[in-house]
């Protein structure tokens, strides 16, 4: 009873309004258009409304009209056609999107009402016209249900498919809603989501993933701010394909020309993606990366940087002839004079670092050694040049490698591991072998024991020189279990065995080494010798003859002793 009762004074306020179309309804017509999408075959797949928002060609429809689209163009109420150029939001649940298209300067659009409409008040819908004149249909608000800040409209108010997406407005001419799809062709009920809820949609540096966004096949716009912008490019780089992400990088050019990011990105993706083809427009790139943007000495870093990272991953490979170290060092150098940050410093220690130019990549390194930016890496770096100095001292290296590990965070994980082994590896050299195997250890330790053959063979090494025999069995244990085709470990097992006079263990190795290897001279000489020590002669003597046979030089001055 109530219910019917509020529909009667909606009613009769509606007929208490004015019959007259209102006034300002002969503009805001040119406002409205009609709106045809096309599928991927360019077959049209829907048409609609749709209606300005602003002058810049921002504008509303409904999300149903645009899903599965790959194209659309907007017809005015002057007959004249526009392709929507872009969308800038969607929902899919309120059936609302948000999207730009070609304008004039003397283009009309609606004003979106700055206050909801409320219960009870007269509304305006303004239907797409052809015809001259502006017809209105009335009717009144039953209720405005809110949605965050924005407002769901259910009206008094009879509609039918061709007014879907069509303007609700108020008695002052302002836009409050957009007509959507009704239950029922009968009812004498509508509804319309608020005009400030499409106004509201936005394209955020997440919407890649967006589900109404990607089931439109229109190119979208990029985020509002270049912040946001840039983090939509970093997200979208991995997800979309190689020509997708180049109309992204394409429109982020055209929006911020003075951003060298967009410059930068575009160069990288032709200088790796294999087409040589493209090496001439990655160096266009690059230039404008330097010539157009603003913070010169940055973009002159990104284009170094660039240059630097494509011809690391060519990997001694031939490239593209404008693009050396030298180049990348030069134009380094120059942002350098003008901002010496720490972050150049590094890059230039690595350029000359690839150039082989250690005792340079050292003095850069050792530079950024003393600067903000010290950390285990950068000690890493220095210890690195100078071991490949000439006339270096290991002590210097290993003083290096301290820097650095003294720099880690405990508990050790596997990105200190690499550390530890460098440092048993320079303690092997100067024959600090007990220090090497703590090293080997706690790398095996940060790795969680997922290493190879090579790593047990190379702690194993160290572990005899210091008499670590049983630590040193057990390795070269585990070695020939996880490479037990490699002759080489078998052989050194049997060293392993004979060592510590385990003469018949050291004979099985040999004879397995040899068994792998047929010509594997060392190993009958090994083997050999084995023999001798168990006054096996005749063996022994046939084994070293074997060895003599295969070409080793040594088995001369056992043979004489046998």
């Amino acid at each position: 009873m109530k219910k019917t009762l509020w529909i009667i004074t909606c009613a009769l306020l509606a007929q208490m309004a004015s019959a007259q179309t209102p006034k300002w309804a002969a503009n805001a017509k040119k406002a409205i258009f009609s709106i045809v999408t096309y599928d991927k075959d360019n077959n049209i797949k829907a048409t609609g409304n749709g209606f300005y928002i602003d002058n810049k060609g921002t504008a509303l429809s409904d999300y149903s009209l645009f899903e599965g689209a790959t194209r659309a163009v907007i017809i005015d109420a002057n007959g004249k056609q526009q392709p929507v150029e872009m969308i800038l939001g969607a929902n899919s649940m309120y059936d609302v999107v948000k999207f730009k298209t070609p304008v004039d300067k003397k283009q009309v659009s609606l004003k979106v009402a700055t206050q909801p409409a409320k219960n009870g008040d007269v509304v305006f819908l303004m239907p797409y016209s052809t015809q001259k004149e502006a017809h209105c249909q009335r009717g009144a608000v039953v209720s405005a249900d809110s949605i965050g800040k924005h407002f769901y409209y259910t009206l008094q108010l009879k509609t039918n498919e061709k007014m879907v997406s069509c303007p609700i407005m108020n008695a002052n001419g302002e836009v409050v809603g957009m007509i959507q799809k009704n239950a029922t062709a009968e009812s004498d009920e509508s509804y319309a989501i608020g005009s400030s809820y499409g106004e509201s949609l936005e394209i955020s540096a997440l919407s890649f993933s967006d589900g109404a966004l990607n089931g439109i096949g229109i190119k979208k716009a990029l985020p509002d701010t270049e912040d946001q912008a840039l983090i939509y490019l970093f997200m979208t780089s991995e997800q979309f394909d190689k020509e997708a992400y180049l109309e992204v990088l394409g429109d982020f050019i055209s929006v911020y020309p003075n951003s060298h990011e967009g410059y930068i990105r575009r160069a990288s993706l032709y200088m790796h993606d294999g087409d040589e083809s493209k090496y001439p427009l990655a160096n266009d790139d690059l230039n404008n990366a330097i010539e157009k943007t603003t913070n010169k000495e940055e973009a002159k870093f990104q284009v170094a940087k660039t240059i630097y990272g494509y011809l690391v991953s060519l990997n001694g490979k031939e490239g593209f002839a404008e693009w050396t170290y030298d180049k990348a060092l030069n134009i380094l150098r120059e942002a350098i004079k003008v901002n010496d940050q720490p972050v150049y410093t590094q890059l230039e220690g690595d350029i000359l670092f690839a150039k082989k130019d250690y005792s340079g990549a050292y003095a850069s390194y050792d530079k950024l050694n003393k600067s903000a930016l010290v950390s285990s890496g950068t000690f890493y770096s220095a210890a690195k040049a100078k071991q490949l100095m000439e006339g270096s001292d290991i002590n210097d290296v290993i003083a290096l490698m301290d820097s650095a590990i003294v720099r880690l965070n405990k508990p050790y994980l596997s990105d200190a591991a690499p550390y530890f082994f460098e440092r048993a590896e320079l303690y092997a050299q100067v024959k600090k072998y007990r220090e090497a195997v703590m090293d080997y250890n706690t790398f095996y330790n940060a790795v969680n024991g997922d290493v190879n053959a090579l790593f047990y063979y190379q702690r194993e090494q160290s572990e005899m020189q210091c008499r670590m025999y049983q630590q040193a069995l057990n390795d070269i244990n585990k070695a020939v279990e996880l490479s037990a085709d490699d002759e080489n470990l078998w052989a050194e097992k049997g060293i392993v065995h004979l060592r510590v006079n385990q003469l018949d263990e050291a004979i099985k190795a040999f004879e397995k080494a040899i068994s792998i290897n047929a010509d594997y001279a060392a190993g009958y000489r090994m083997l050999g010798y084995c023999q001798s020590l168990k006054k096996m002669k005749k063996e022994a003597k046939a084994n070293y003859e074997k060895a003599k046979a295969l070409g080793d030089t040594v088995v001369d001055q056992l043979l004489e002793k046998l």
